[in-house]
């Protein structure tokens, strides 16, 4: 199983209103649709290719619904141009944790239906990914990878963050995630490797998260920014330890590089699939969303794409091989923690919210 995108491309966010008018497929007036047309961002590169193989084609044979699937991911800014001007022309689109929760505390997101779906469907979903605004889309994890070179079978590994922090016990090359983005960074690394039970980790401690990452800063050869930057590190062997997206050490692993994964207290993260509210097929986009929600669907999608289904009842038609590579299986979920992105965007006294407020105290910090 091959992935040729990265987080980035997968959770294109858009912080202005100008963004709005970046996709023009998605922007011309709700009239332009047919009522019993449905138009979908499905993503683009090999993830949209998914959607519509796993999704789009067996929605409109079941259904007689016509799909156009439109490959590129909706932001927030465009929601908000098209609801406040009443000309929503998408009916269904993935938005990322972060921007699912602003949009929905705005008012511009359908409530999703959840009478429509099968019981069983609905109880398989994972409880995290199922909001009164939005069903998780896929689950996928920063991960602890090391390289059995340096680290062979048999000889100690570390298996926590506390260990990747233990230069002395564990001495080797290491990379971890930048914390450019704020809202993406080696924050909860940070807080686990200094003690912090997974259960108490929000709201974060800034001081402590940035005390911690100064005892390791000396032993980091590169802080990476997109997944195509740490995947060329672990081919080239250019670090020993790292922390990285799952489905990018899969990638590399079923091709045969020489490294493993430890999901001990990975970082479990995912995108919403969401209705614009004034969709003018919301009918139908509610049984898209369900439909994409069911096990047997979303084990298609998890053997087109290495990301973890929503519903864990899709393990059941997986291969146990398969479905352990992934995120979201049940003993993987166990040992992982679920990002807080509600406390991300919670807005200080100062005006800034907890991801500007990272982004500030990291530009800051690198240049120390």
């Amino acid at each position: 199983m091959g992935i040729s995108i990265n987080r980035r491309d997968f959770i294109k966010v858009s912080s202005s209103v100008a963004a709005a008018v970046a996709l023009p497929s998605i922007s011309g007036p709700a009239r332009a649709q047919s009522p019993g047309e449905l138009r979908v961002l499905v993503y683009g590169g090999a993830a949209g290719e998914a959607v519509i193989k796993a999704y789009v084609k067996p929605f409109e044979h079941e259904t007689g619904v016509k799909v156009t699937p439109v490959t590129d991911q909706i932001a927030l800014a465009q929601i908000e141009l098209m609801v406040k001007n009443n000309s929503v022309s998408v009916d269904v689109g993935g938005l990322t944790q972060g921007e699912a929760y602003a949009a929905a505390s705005k008012g511009y997101l359908q409530d999703i239906d959840y009478s429509i779906y099968k019981k069983d469907d609905l109880n398989g979903i994972a409880s995290f990914a199922k909001e009164p605004f939005g069903v998780g889309t896929a689950i996928y994890a920063y991960v602890m990878t090391y390289n059995t070179k340096t680290f062979p079978a048999g000889k100690p590994r570390p298996t926590n963050w506390a260990e990747f922090w233990d230069t002395n016990k564990f001495p080797g090359v290491r990379s971890l995630v930048s914390g450019q983005y704020g809202s993406e960074g080696p924050w909860e690394e940070a807080l686990l490797a200094d003690g912090v039970p997974p259960d108490a980790i929000y709201p974060m401690d800034l001081d402590r998260v940035f005390a911690s990452l100064d005892k390791i800063k000396p032993h980091i050869r590169k802080w990476w920014g997109t997944g195509s930057e740490i995947q060329q590190i672990m081919r080239d062997g250019a670090a020993d330890l790292v922390n990285t997206y799952d489905g990018r050490a899969t990638l590399l692993i079923d091709q045969g590089a020489p490294l493993e994964i430890n999901r001990n207290q990975s970082k479990l993260t995912w995108d919403f699939w969401v209705i614009p509210k004034g969709s003018p097929n919301v009918g139908n986009a509610q049984k898209f969303i369900e439909f994409v929600s069911r096990a047997d669907r979303q084990a298609v999608w998890a053997r087109l794409m290495p990301y973890g289904p929503t519903n864990v009842n899709a393990f059941k038609a997986l291969p146990d091989e398969m479905g352990r590579k992934l995120a979201s299986h049940p003993d993987n979920l166990k040992n992982s923690i679920t990002i807080n992105m509600k406390w991300y965007g919670e807005v200080g006294s100062d005006g800034l919210s907890n991801t500007e407020r990272l982004v500030q105290r990291w530009n800051e910090w690198i240049l120390l």
